[in-house]
């Protein structure tokens, strides 16, 4: 538990986690701030949330796709698909529209406190204790407020302190479009049993379910006469001035890069057509046009600033979801990219140890309310540190005069001494939206996770896969080789018998990892710390299903216990002569910056995943997409195919020893037309069936806690590495030509070389022969047993340039 906050020691008010969770504890999600309303004198200030004070986005993400996947727990994957997500305005748009994409809901909105004559309000509640009390409704079409069939109506909340204005937006929704089913998620849930009790009878009264669900729950224990307190202390002074009074102005500029104490201002482009914000309503098929669109805002704003410097990326009150995947973008660049907004909350500033609201600035409403005040709070990366960077995002209604005027926020900002970006995006209208998507939309593909799809946990990886799980896919192995190399069918086509080894294999297995766990953890770190140093500082992790995705799930283990950051992992599917999955590129590339995708395999070969790998992002760019650097990530690589390793040697590669059982249960990818049509992901399956052999957590856990044991080892092999000559040779290659020769084969694909791609021939393929460099090497002892089962000769070659070769059978 943290020391106790400044409000704790002065005034008595204290907070209670009463789940005292080790992932969510309360101290990690909120601490006690103060308020100057009559109504409530506490403020909740969120470590997560990015409104108050300036939070980095993987953080604020992260915290949201937790809440989401509680939601989908409870709901069930299918429902929570089919539900309509409503985050309450104006501290939750952001976290609402994060957690229906983690739900990948079809449609998510907001509620506002912003008025327009022109647009169609639909319905609203109240909130009692805020200061701007009201809520409105206004979605594109009322029906927006109705979830599909199966679904429910799913209202997300920072915090939920009675769930009184829960059940009020309950009463609303089911008024206009009744159907029963509610979910209420927040991040921390504080009533006592008297709410919960009162809530539930409410929730009787209007006959419908309500569920709850937080990341934490605890209580507020607050001193008689807060209020008064509050209202006693001494005002804090508001608008700081620069640290150095003759900090340089100069004359607003568009489009030129802004001095300290100067503003520039960027006029955003934006598609067209494309929702800025959930205001009228957020379809999941739009969801790839948005984040094109935010990546083409970072293009805008990234040359106006400085790589590595401090930037505070700051939303206009209920514009909250745009400057947070903006401030994404900025950090998978280089930049130290925090996010915040402006709020309507006027919260009480000291600058004081434990107190979280240390800084604040204070302007009238820039939509034109001169009465209006608007608060900005800390915008600093610590306290007491340099000003930041601003940027500003506002939408075009709050672009005005008062915005740029004496005393608005751009002039307070400058004369605290911060250079300002002020970025300014388009709306799009409510007439024009539902205009739009009279004709339907697009249903996007949908991202997988467990435990729905596979055993990792579902912030170790989302799988970009479609789920073929009740399709009857496998053949018996002779007849699909037959086939294969016939040229009647292509292996991605369908899958083999998935084949489960005997005990004695399983024990050999468990020895296998015993002994090579230090020496992956070892070549895990080592190619995190190069992709860290020479390919991305904030990496996307995409790992090469499926013997890639564990290798991706060590790499980002290893990032975040050592770089304090958590990488987003995704699993996507390559397929030889056929290319990666566009599907996912478009998937991928709409949510992240190009330059920062990192793809992972477990090994090379003889190197004809990597060049389809570069052949396929190739042809993607030639037609028109981002330019993906196609340098593949991997802890062995005897085939000197990329620089990005952690040894050349071809040592063994636990996860290559068994199939799904070591991979999340998830089958090899499927790519056939008669199942996957224009617009899915690949196809792969989840082999529930085999949980009672399941070792895939048992090898993540085992290697990872080698971690601490091998760091200096790492750093000293990184630097090996960085100092020497890694120009991929392709030797390997060049090595199975010449065995291709020798043995007669008619094709290079019968040659697959090394551990991983031997143990891959003999556990699904027909295998001919195995030959080994050295007969007795402990690494190949699985191969042997194997081989043996299935009656395949061994034979010795001293020359071989890897361990061992698998042979594939040739049928005539």
């Amino acid at each position: 538990m943290n020391a106790p906050s400044w409000v704790t020691r002065e005034l008595g008010a204290v907070l209670h986690d009463d789940d005292r969770s080790e992932t969510w504890p309360l101290d990690r999600l909120v601490v006690l701030g103060l308020r100057r309303n009559p109504r409530r004198a506490h403020l909740l200030v969120s470590h997560v949330l990015g409104k108050h004070v300036p939070v980095p986005p993987n953080r604020v993400r992260g915290a949201a796709d937790a809440l989401g996947d509680l939601v989908v727990a409870r709901l069930g994957a299918d429902a929570a698909a089919a539900s309509t997500v409503l985050g309450f305005a104006e501290t939750a748009t952001g976290l609402g529209h994060c957690v229906a994409e983690r739900m990948q809901a079809a449609c998510c909105l907001h509620s506002t406190r912003r008025t327009d004559p022109a647009v169609t309000v639909h319905g609203g509640f109240e909130e009692g204790h805020s200061h701007a009390t009201s809520h409105q409704l206004q979605p594109s079409s009322a029906a927006l407020l109705a979830p599909g069939d199966g679904g429910w109506t799913v209202l997300v909340d920072d915090e939920i302190s009675t769930g009184n204005t829960a059940l009020g937006a309950v009463a609303a929704l089911e008024a206009l479009a009744p159907h029963g089913r509610y979910a209420v998620a927040s991040l921390v849930d504080m009533r006592d049993a008297e709410h919960v009790a009162a809530n539930r009878r409410a929730a009787d009264e209007l006959g419908v379910t309500v569920e709850f669900v937080a990341l934490c729950r605890g209580r507020t224990e607050l001193p008689d006469g807060l209020i008064n307190a509050v209202a006693a202390l001494a005002p804090a002074e508001l608008n700081p001035s620069a640290p150095d009074p003759s900090a340089p102005t100069a004359e607003p500029s568009v489009g030129s890069e802004a001095t300290a104490g100067a503003a520039a201002y960027v006029d955003g482009r934006w598609p067209a057509g494309v929702p800025e914000s959930g205001r009228h309503g957020f379809l999941a098929g739009e969801a790839n046009a948005f984040h094109r669109g935010v990546t083409a805002l970072a293009g805008q704003v990234a040359p106006l600033l400085t790589t590595g410097e401090p930037v505070i990326v700051v939303g206009h009150e209920e514009l909250m979801y745009l400057p947070l995947c903006l401030a994404e973008r900025l950090a998978e660049t280089g930049f130290d990219a925090r996010v915040q907004s402006t709020t309507r909350s006027p919260a009480y500033v000291r600058d004081a140890d434990g107190y979280p609201l240390r800084r604040g600035f204070t302007f009238p409403d820039p939509e034109g309310d001169r009465e209006a005040a608007r608060y900005l709070y800390n915008v600093a990366a610590e306290p007491g540190a340099a000003p930041a960077a601003v940027v500003l995002v506002v939408d075009r209604p709050a672009d005005t005069p008062a915005l740029r005027a004496p005393g608005g926020p751009v002039d307070v900002l400058t004369a605290a001494g911060h250079r300002v970006v002020v970025l300014s995006v388009p709306v799009v209208g409510q007439a024009e939206l539902a205009a739009r998507r009279a004709g339907g939309s697009i249903s996007p593909a949908r991202e997988l996770r467990g435990p729905d799809f596979g055993s990792y946990q579902p912030d170790e990886v989302t799988w970009l896969l479609k789920d073929l799980s009740d399709v009857d896919l496998e053949a018996d192995v002779a007849e699909r080789e037959s086939r294969i190399q016939a040229g009647l069918a292509h292996y991605a086509e369908s899958l083999p018998v998935e084949y489960q080894p005997g005990p004695e294999y399983r024990e050999l297995f468990d020895d296998a990892l015993a002994a090579s766990a230090g020496r992956l953890a070892e070549a895990v770190g080592t190619v995190a710390e190069l992709i860290l140093t020479e390919r991305a500082p904030r990496p996307v992790l995409v790992s090469l299903a499926r013997a890639g995705t564990p290798v991706g799930i060590l790499l980002q283990r290893w990032i975040a216990r050592t770089h304090g950051v958590v990488p987003p992992h995704y699993a996507v599917s390559i397929v030889r002569g056929r290319g990666i999955d566009t599907v996912a590129l478009d998937h991928l590339t709409a949510r992240h910056d190009a330059s920062a995708l990192v793809f992972v395999d477990g090994w090379t070969g003889k190197g004809a995943i990597a060049r389809e790998l570069a052949d396929a992002l190739d042809a993607y760019a030639a037609a028109g997409g981002p330019r993906c650097d196609p340098e593949l990530a991997v802890p062995a690589d005897p085939g000197s195919c990329t620089t990005l390793f952690g040894t050349r040697d071809d040592f063994l590669i636990p996860s290559a020893c068994l199939n799904s059982t070591v991979s999340g249960l998830v089958s090899r990818t499927v790519l056939n037309a008669e199942l996957i049509g224009p617009g899915d992901f690949h196809g792969a399956k989840f082999y529930r069936e085999l949980a009672p052999y399941d070792v895939s957590g048992r090898l993540l856990d085992t290697v990872s806690a080698e971690f601490d044991a091998v760091a200096e080892a790492v750093a000293a092999r990184v630097a090996e590495l960085r100092a020497a000559d890694r120009t991929p040779t392709w030797a390997g290659w060049a090595a199975i030509e010449r065995i291709r020769h020798e043995y007669g084969l008619s094709s290079i694909n019968l040659v697959k070389p090394g551990i991983g791609e031997t143990t891959r021939v003999l556990l699904r393929r027909v295998p001919w022969r195995v030959l080994v460099r050295d007969p007795h090497a402990p690494e190949h002892r699985h191969i042997r047993l194997l081989a043996a089962e299935r009656g395949v000769p061994v034979e010795v070659e001293p020359d071989l340039p890897y361990a061992c070769v698998g042979l594939i059978r040739e049928q005539s």
